[in-house]
Formats: C-alpha cells, sequence, structure tokens
C-alpha cells in the first residue's frame, strides 16, 4: 500500500466508524427498550404475561398522548409544563359535570348533560388553556418555561377549587339523567384491545401525518428550527406557536378523560409531575430541545421506554423516590446523548463537505 493510499484507508475506516455509531444513536431508544423488558422480564416473570403487558400498554398510550402534544412543541422551539395540571383539572370539570350537573342557581335549574357533550366539554377546555399558553407566549413574549409555568399552578388551583380538594367519585352517570357511559372510556375494549389505546394510536397516526405530510407541521419545523427566518420567510409564527399549545392541551385533556373513566372518579391531584414523563418520551425519541428536530415515531418509542422502566420498577417493587431519581437521570442522559448526535453529525456533514 502506498504512502498515500494508507491515510486513505484510515479515513475510510474512520467514517465507516461514524457511521456505526451514527446508527446505534439514532437506534438508542429502540435499543434501550428492548434491554429493559429483557432485564425485566429476568427480575419479574410475570412481566410477559397477557394481563401485564395489556397494563403497561393503557399505561403507554398516556404518556404517549401527553408526549406526542409536546413533542410538537418542543419541536416549535417552546416546552409545556402545564400538561399534568390540565390532566387534573381535565378530569376535575368532567367528574363534576357528570355527578352535579352544572348549575343556573340564577333560574334555580341543573343541566345534566350526555356523555358526549362533557367529552367534547373538556376537550375544548384543555385547548382552551393551552390556547392561553400560546397567547402569553406570542402577544406578551412571556418565556415558554414560565408561561406554563404559571398555567400549571393556575389549572392545579382550578381543579382544586372545582372540589374544595376533594374528589368526585363513582362517575357511572344515570340513566335517569342520561349522562350514563363514562366508564366506557377508560375500561372499554375493541377488538380485544383497550379503547386508550386505539386513542393513541389515532392520535399518533394524525400528529404523524400533519407533521410531514401538512404545510402546518413543515412550518413548526421551520419556526423551531430559526424562528427570525421562518417569520422572514413569511410563515405566521405566532399563529403556529399557539396552535402548537392548543394541540398539547387537548391532549392533555383527552388523558384527564382517560384516567378519570378508569378510575371512575376524578382527583384534583391527577396528573402531577406528568410533563417530566412527556418531556422524557419526546427527549429520548429524539426530540431536539433546542427544537427544529424530532418525530412522533420516535417520541411512541420513547413513551414505551418511560411506561416499561415506570412499570418495570413498581414489579420490581423499587422505592418511589428511587423512581424519581432515575427517571430525573434518564432525561439528563437523554440530552446529553441527543447532544453528542448532534456534534457527531455536523462532524460527519464537514466531512463530506470535504471530500
Amino acid at each position: 500500500m502506498s504512502e498515500i493510499a494508507k491515510p486513505l484507508a484510515g479515513t475510510g475506516q474512520k467514517k465507516n466508524t461514524m457511521s456505526l455509531g451514527m446508527l446505534l444513536l439514532k437506534a438508542r431508544t429502540f435499543i434501550a427498550l428492548i434491554l429493559l423488558v429483557v432485564v425485566f422480564s429476568f427480575l419479574t416473570p410475570s412481566f410477559l404475561s397477557a394481563n401485564s403487558l395489556i397494563l403497561v400498554a393503557k399505561h403507554v398510550a398516556l404518556y404517549a398522548l401527553l408526549a406526542i402534544g409536546m413533542t410538537l412543541v418542543i419541536i416549535s422551539g417552546g416546552i409545556d409544563l402545564s400538561v399534568g395540571s390540565i390532566v387534573g383539572l381535565a378530569g376535575m370539570i368532567a367528574g363534576g359535570l357528570i355527578n352535579e350537573g352544572l348549575r343556573l342557581d340564577l333560574f334555580g335549574v341543573t343541566i345534566y348533560f350526555n356523555v358526549l357533550i362533557i367529552i367534547l366539554f373538556t376537550l375544548l377546555l384543555g385547548t382552551g388553556v393551552g390556547a392561553v399558553n400560546g397567547f402569553l407566549i406570542t402577544r406578551f413574549n412571556v418565556a415558554p418555561f414560565i408561561a406554563t409555568l404559571g398555567t400549571m399552578y393556575a389549572a392545579r388551583g382550578f381543579a382544586l377549587i372545582r372540589s374544595n380538594g376533594e374528589t368526585f367519585p363513582n362517575l357511572v352517570g344515570s340513566v335517569k339523567l342520561g349522562n350514563e357511559g363514562f366508564p366506557i372510556l377508560g375500561a372499554g375494549h375493541v377488538l380485544g384491545i383497550p379503547i386508550a389505546i386505539w386513542i393513541m394510536i389515532f392520535v399518533g397516526a394524525v400528529a404523524a401525518y400533519m407533521l410531514k405530510k401538512t404545510p402546518l407541521g413543515w412550518h413548526i419545523f421551520a419556526v423551531g428550527g430559526n424562528e427570525k427566518a421562518a417569520e422572514l420567510s413569511g410563515i405566521r409564527v405566532r399563529r403556529v406557536k399557539t396552535i402548537v399549545y392548543m394541540i398539547s392541551g387537548f391532549c392533555s385533556a383527552i388523558v384527564g378523560l382517560i384516567v378519570a373513566s378508569e378510575l371512575v372518579a376524578a382527583h384534583p391531584a391527577t396528573g402531577n409531575t406528568w410533563e417530566m414523563n412527556a418531556i422524557a418520551a419526546a427527549v429520548l425519541g429524539g426530540t431536539s430541545m433546542a427544537g427544529g428536530i424530532g418525530t412522533i415515531g420516535g417520541t411512541l418509542v420513547g413513551a414505551f421506554v418511560i411506561g416499561v422502566l415506570s412499570d418495570g420498577m413498581v414489579m420490581v417493587g423499587v422505592s418511589e423516590f428511587w423512581q424519581m431519581v432515575i427517571k430525573g437521570l434518564v432525561i439528563v442522559v437523554a440530552v446529553i446523548v441527543d447532544q453528542f448526535q448532534r456534534n457527531l453529525e455536523n462532524k460527519m456533514a464537514l466531512q463530506r463537505k470535504d471530500g
């Protein structure tokens, strides 16, 4: 081998190594999921039983729905800390309408709505909270972290005020009042699969299509990649940002309805700290905290990692306090690995440019 060929061969090997490393980095979430399943199946033989897998999948559906909305927000360059509180507020509003109806003291009457109207109203409420987040961020230039932190406390406070901190129990409704059927949403099955999982699949498919195949999706990426350039190119940045927060609020309200339906009860503390699970799932799935990068498919895999990790630790008997520590470390490590991947991609792009 000539003196010129040796460096070229070394360069080729280095490029191959970097390419292999990049492939492993891109598949890191899927690899982590497989490893977690293998580890917990050894530690807890019942982990792979049908009942356990269904339970894990239902929990994953909740994390995934929150993470789908969170992914859109993060891609646009923002963050939403209010999703967990919206979950609690949505459950309390639905529970209150089922058990107490809508009191019109001025007329001395109480109106009871059917379940479909209650669900639609609750979804509109969650979307409205998201719109408030978007309004604060786009119209008053409040930082997303601060704006959603404020609505997080406000939504949780309203959830507590709704029942004076108490639970709305026995949300089965009444045939006489025409508001029965609410438990089906959380406990029902279609083709043997829980309705919550079908909802996750449907919302995930719609979000993935919107993100990749529609102008709104392209605008979300553009705003997160370079907001100033997006604005100069004619994209209505304010509207795009508001829409992603509205979608996030909508997804959170869905989760609130599912949880209240499954438990047949609504508690104001439901969803506490769930925003961390949503952020973790999105970041694990490859969504960059810097904005402009992310996929719904990756987020769904990330949600499975969080779900398997959470339920697996419960089955093994890991303390709840240690569970919080581990989840925190997972988020930090995921961000570090994501940054390492971005640096490696930039380095490879420079090498290709240099020939």
